[in-house]
């Protein structure tokens, strides 16, 4: 099997001497390479074109939204997913990080294992949102801009009412099987309605489908 190439970038050594150890003992996980600031994070990924890139979203010169977005708009690098790195489970950065493209979060005190999963999710082209994250990530967007929806999706009337129903679970950061156990349907049937919602929309990953189904205005379970 061939190993998940990664790059990571963040401007404290010692982050990234602690993913090095990480990755080290992992026969399915190859680090391709560090970067200290984005500058460099984006050089490197350009130059290496790894699987997943684990960006610190703060970083000197050129931060990791900024990185992202560059990753995101040049069609050599489709293949790069990314996961930004923040201090805290949300702040001011995590909305924009997901419209502009990231595949998922984590925090810098996760538990090594939880990183590690992370990486192997995007790799292997799923997103990785949390309940708890997607909530702040909603509620955060909420407090910034109450009333209508802000931007809704030129095509969200091309999907049908499950599809839409499902979108607005989509958007609580509950997996499939949560989703189905709680419309009482198999995961298979919920699979098959957000692959549909995603060719509809567009959408990049299912982290892209919660921004979607915010902006529209879509109706968010609790």
């Amino acid at each position: 099997m061939t190993p998940i190439r990664l790059v990571v970038a963040d401007d404290q050594s010692l982050i990234r001497l602690a993913l090095r150890v990480l990755v080290a003992d992992e026969d399915d996980i190859e680090l391709a390479g560090e970067a200290e600031d984005g500058p460099g994070a984006l050089e490197l990924v350009t130059r290496e074109r790894p699987d997943v890139a684990l960006l610190d979203i703060r970083m000197p010169t050129m931060d990791g939204l900024e990185v992202l977005r560059r990753i995101c708009a040049d069609p050599v690098l489709s293949g790069t997913r990314v996961v930004i790195m923040t201090t805290f489970d949300i702040d001011r950065y995590v909305f924009e990080a997901l419209s502009a493209g990231a595949a998922g979060f984590v925090t810098k005190d996760t538990d090594p294992g939880e990183i590690l999963r992370a990486v192997r999710v995007v790799a292997g082209g799923e997103s990785l949102l949390s309940p708890s994250v997607t909530r702040k990530v909603i509620g955060h967007f909420s407090a910034r801009t109450p009333g209508p929806a802000v931007e809704p999706h030129p095509r969200l009337s091309s999907l049908t009412a499950r599809e839409r129903e499902i979108l607005g679970w989509v958007a609580t950061g509950r997996s499939n099987d949560e989703i189905a156990e709680r419309l009482v349907v198999s995961p298979a049937t919920v699979r098959t309605h957000i692959g549909r919602s995603m060719m509809k929309l567009g959408a990049r990953d299912r982290a892209q489908l919660v921004v979607f189904a915010y902006r529209s205005g879509v109706e968010i379970p609790e």
